[in-house]
């Protein structure tokens, strides 16, 4: 099975990477890790961190001759920042110099528990590993795996609906047009847009409304939409709670930093409505398994795949660093204080549906592993087309 960990700070020398389980013979270039590293870059509303650093990984083992060989592969992304914070962050001997302490935390960040949790008495460690500037080397380990299942006809793609108070009202005919091409087709759609929307009237309510945002010195959420195509049926088990597919999933996408919210298909609404309004009935004749008109389950039924598109929503609540900032206190004196000020961003919801397609690909592609097994590609997908043979058998008329 894939596995990933991440290490580095913020402000560290770099961030690394070590992806272990991908299968041999996946083709993998620079670009299928650099381009991703790119997106993430981008987006309206991003602070002045995207304009020094450009993210490049540098693979340090498990790929030859442009493909994977089974053994661990290490990435590691140079923090180009680091040359200005050498001696705030120093790994062993303390400057001689006074490095002032961050004693006022943030709310809404991880600043006053993980101080507290980890007995330190300045906040800036927890700044530095608690940033979602850990998810760069996310975005690295998971293009591996979203490479992987690009290789089997399956693809990950996301848009924007909402930024604050601004969007969903991309037109549903419009959205499955695209996924109908493969979701990929919808991601290359939305990053056209600098707020990666599908709509035009949306894109200019968000711009606007980060900028006002801004302006006030504060920040701005929304919501993300997630599509996975070409999955088969089958994938993920009801047996037991830990091997459950959406729980997975969900789990993937509220590890991103800000998401807090969770929606499979279209869950809420689905929860004020009959159950004969809700269900998706099936038909017949379908090529590849009996069809549906509708999915609002979002592709998972019984926490397995059912054939549909895997449709995911998650709700990213603004951004804790505001420049008008809260009312907190200053943990050494007891004082009331306003809250500390870390460089950030207006907005970050555009990189963070780039980030949650990164991290639902390993959950997928160990889905698919533990239903076809191999250890290399072609025998992956020997099995895998033998399994969909078997299923349209099933439902041939």
């Amino acid at each position: 099975m894939i596995r990933y960990f991440t290490a580095g700070e913020s402000h560290g020398p770099a961030l690394s990477a070590i992806v272990e389980g991908l299968p041999s013979g996946i083709t993998i270039t620079p670009e299928d890790i650099n381009t991703e590293l790119a997106r993430r870059q981008q987006g309206y509303g991003r602070g002045g961190r995207m304009k020094i650093e450009t993210d490049k990984a540098v693979v340090l083992s498990g790929i030859r001759f442009g493909k994977t060989i089974g053994s661990p592969v290490a990435l590691q992304i140079e923090n180009r920042d680091w040359k200005n914070w050498t001696e705030k962050m120093a790994q062993f001997e303390k400057p001689n110099e006074d490095i002032p302490a961050i004693s006022i935390p943030r709310p809404g960040h991880a600043d006053l528990t993980g101080m507290i949790k980890y007995g330190f008495e300045d906040i800036r460690p927890v700044i530095e590993r608690a940033s979602a500037r850990e998810t760069a080397a996310r975005v690295a380990a998971c293009s591996l795996a979203k490479t992987f299942l690009r290789s089997v006809g399956i693809q990950i793609g996301s848009y924007v609906s909402s930024i604050g108070p601004a969007g969903e009202t991309a037109s549903s005919s419009r959205l499955e047009s695209l996924l109908a091409e493969g979701a990929e087709a919808l991601t290359k759609e939305a990053d056209t847009s600098p707020v990666r929307m599908l709509e035009k009237t949306d894109e200019e309510n968000a711009v606007a409304a980060i900028d006002k945002a801004k302006e006030e010195g504060d920040t701005l959420g929304g919501i993300i939409e997630l599509f996975i195509t070409g999955v088969p049926m089958g994938l993920g088990s009801y047996v037991q709670h830990d091997r459950r597919l959406d729980a997975e999933l969900a789990a993937a996408l509220i590890s991103i930093q800000a998401v807090k919210g969770v929606e499979i298909g279209t869950a809420f609404d689905n929860a004020r409505n009959p159950g004969s309004q809700v269900h998706d009935e099936l038909f017949p004749g379908a090529a590849h398994g009996p069809s549906r008109k509708t999915n609002r389950a979002g592709g998972l039924e019984g926490s397995m795949t059912n054939g549909s598109v895997i449709h995911l929503r998650a709700a990213m609540k603004p951004i804790a660093t505001l420049m008008s900032p809260l009312h907190s206190f200053d943990i050494t004196s007891m004082e009331a204080h306003l809250s500390h000020i870390e460089r950030s961003d207006t907005c970050a919801v555009p990189a963070c549906s780039v980030i949650a397609e990164a991290v639902v690909a390993p959950v997928i592609a160990n889905a698919l592993l533990k239903k076809t097994g191999g250890d290399h590609l072609a025998e992956i997908l020997e099995r895998l087309e033998e399994y969909r043979a078997e299923i349209a058998a099933k439902f041939k008329q």
